[in-house]
């Protein structure tokens, strides 16, 4: 299935769109949850708008579905800027960087979203501007070329990345302020769940958000796309109001289990324990035997997963641990894996 079909996907679908702008927060008052980056984020734009400069290159790194894009557009808010939102892979040229900083203001934000994913020549480009607040330009070509410095209105670049490492270097050095965004706690989940369903308008009992928020995986993503389900299932079985009942019988219904999980993450534990024999099993294999992408299983499946405790990663392959096996109510047995070495790792071939 593909990945932004699912109902659980952290990543954002198109159906999405419009409703998050809605449910986004507009100010770090309004936003709920990663209390340490709002403390830090707040300080710093105090600091500035008492300085009269702008904000400092900020990264946001995390899962997908967190809040990096609302973050962004909340410290816009509070800066009382504008902000330009464009990604990664849309600034294929280095012509195209340049119209974007061109176009923008003093103390402006630019906001690129899966930063990780720039060209390297557009990168080049990026630099001086981050660094000099200059824009270096080639006119012209052959022997009578001739570099043309623009200089730019001091800004702030904001990046969002859920792959900090692919990140190179100098790119990642000169964002000043990193902040890791982190899953959310059930208490944090429920609130927001809460408050999205007020501003739906849709009547939900306490013990509700919380089942809804604790079945969401931490990601406010998936629970306003949870909300949205459960809401229709009210609406036509319970007169529109989502008490604890309803939202575990719309659950069900979707097939979201107690702790979370859909029928993509229990089919990829069957798969090692019933096809592999709880494994280990290599990467590789376990895509093939889905029929997935191995980005999918690798970014997707697995960091869930692992978060329960379900799932190892070893030198050898994956294993479904006893907690699989007793979610699934299968019946566990012990493997004996083979010695590993003074540095801890698996003697053996690597799958």
């Amino acid at each position: 299935m593909d990945d932004e079909e699912r109902l659980l996907s952290p990543k954002p679908a198109g159906e999405d769109n419009q409703v998050e702008k809605s449910l986004r927060p507009r100010s770090l008052a309004e936003f709920i949850g990663q209390a340490k980056v709002v403390a830090q984020l707040r300080i710093a734009v105090t600091a500035a708008k008492a300085r009269q400069e702008p904000l400092d290159h900020t990264l946001f790194y995390g899962p997908p579905g967190l809040g990096k894009t609302s973050l962004a557009n909340v410290v816009a808010n509070e800066m009382g800027v504008k902000i330009k939102v464009t990604s990664g892979p849309a600034i294929e040229r280095a012509g195209d960087l340049a119209a974007l900083l061109t176009n923008l203001q003093k103390h402006d934000i630019l906001f690129i979203d899966e930063v990780h994913r720039l060209n390297r020549v557009v990168e080049e480009v990026l630099y001086p501007a981050m660094e000099d607040f200059a824009l270096d330009l080639i006119v012209g070509k052959g022997p009578s070329a001739r570099n043309l410095r623009l200089k730019l209105p001091h800004f702030t670049t904001i990046g969002a990345t859920t792959r900090l490492a692919l990140l190179t270097s100098p790119l990642r050095d000169r964002f000043v302020a990193p902040h890791r965004l982190e899953f959310y706690t059930n208490e944090a989940m429920c609130e927001i769940v809460t408050r999205s369903a007020g501003i739906l308008g849709v009547p939900i009992s306490t013990l509700a958000a919380h089942e809804l928020g604790r079945r969401a995986r931490g990601t406010p993503r998936i629970a306003n796309r949870l909300l949205r389900r459960v809401r229709d299932y009210a609406q036509v079985v319970a007169e529109g109001h989502i008490d604890l009942a309803v939202a575990r019988a719309a659950l069900a219904q979707l097939e979201v289990d107690d702790l979370g999980l859909d029928e993509n993450d229990r089919r990829l534990l069957r798969a090692i324990i019933e096809l592999f024999g709880g494994g280990p099993v290599g990467l590789s294999t376990l895509a093939a035997a889905l029929a997935e992408e191995v980005d999918a299983i690798e970014d997707v499946y697995e960091p869930f997963l692992l978060q329960l405790g379900f799932l190892q990663r070893t030198p050898r392959g994956r294993i479904a641990t006893r907690r699989a096996y007793d979610h699934l109510g299968l019946p566990f047995t012990e493997k004996t894996l083979p010695p590993s070495d003074e540095s801890g790792t698996f003697q053996g071939r690597f799958l």
